[in-house]
């Protein structure tokens, strides 16, 4: 790339942080003598993603278990689409995104997929959603029986709002953090770019900002010893050229 390397991964961390393309171009009119196009911008969140992700998407993160799950509505040119998600709670650790244009058993059992290539978690809490049940089933093969062939099966718990007033917080909250990034990118725009602009989202949950909570990495938390070193962008992106 004719750019530093610095200069193209601070763009893509400070917009995924919380900037939009054009207030990173701005901030580097106000710093940089050569500028770079918002479209710039852009185009290298959506290549450096495409790439850092194909590599974590080989790693093993050594989770709780305990997972959170459900979907919600993101906002793109006027419609809105769904993207699904499940964290680990004792990780922070986001486990599997989904992104679709329904919600239904089949897209459900797909994202439920994802979730299950990391592993056999020992519970998931989902909200009362009718195609949550099936789609365990068909992914996990929940049923009255606490044990299949000696192994314990996956629990599978809804939250009831309207029953008990309470909420699936955990994902919520990390919903909560998605939308407001949505929301500083002024919305999603084509189709076939959105689900890798959500990705980079959950790679900058994952592996580059320290949770406030536990005042570290998601990715640290579940033992993804990574030699990123400060600039975790460019750590990830070299560590994604060599493998």
């Amino acid at each position: 790339m004719k750019n530093h390397e610095n200069k193209i991964t601070s763009a893509i961390d400070l917009y995924f942080s919380n900037l939009s393309s054009r207030k990173v171009r701005n901030h580097f009119r106000r710093h940089y003598p050569h500028n770079a196009s918002h479209e710039t911008i852009l185009r290298w969140c959506r290549k450096y993603v495409l790439k850092v992700n194909k590599y974590v998407e080989t790693l093993q993160p050594k989770l709780s278990g305990l997972y959170y799950a459900d979907e919600t509505e993101i906002d793109r040119e006027r419609v809105n689409d769904n993207f699904w998600a499940c964290v680990d709670w004792g990780t922070r650790y986001i486990v599997a995104t989904h992104y679709s244009l329904t919600t239904d058993i089949e897209e459900a059992t797909e994202f439920l997929q994802k979730v299950k290539t990391k592993g056999m978690p020992k519970f998931i809490q989902t909200d009362y959603a009718g195609f949550y049940p099936k789609a365990m089933a068909h992914t996990f093969y929940v049923n009255k029986q606490k044990t299949y062939k000696g192994i314990e099966r996956v629990k599978h718990y809804r939250q009831n709002t309207l029953k008990t007033g309470k909420y699936n917080v955990r994902i919520e909250s990390i919903f909560m953090k998605v939308k407001d990034r949505v929301d500083d990118f002024r919305g999603l725009k084509a189709l076939w770019s959105a689900p890798i602009l959500m990705q980079g989202i959950i790679i900058q949950h994952n592996f580059i900002e320290a949770h406030t909570t536990t005042g570290k990495v998601p990715s640290e938390l579940a033992e993804l010893k990574l030699d990123v070193g400060v600039n975790r962008w460019l750590g990830l992106i070299k560590l994604a050229s060599i493998n």
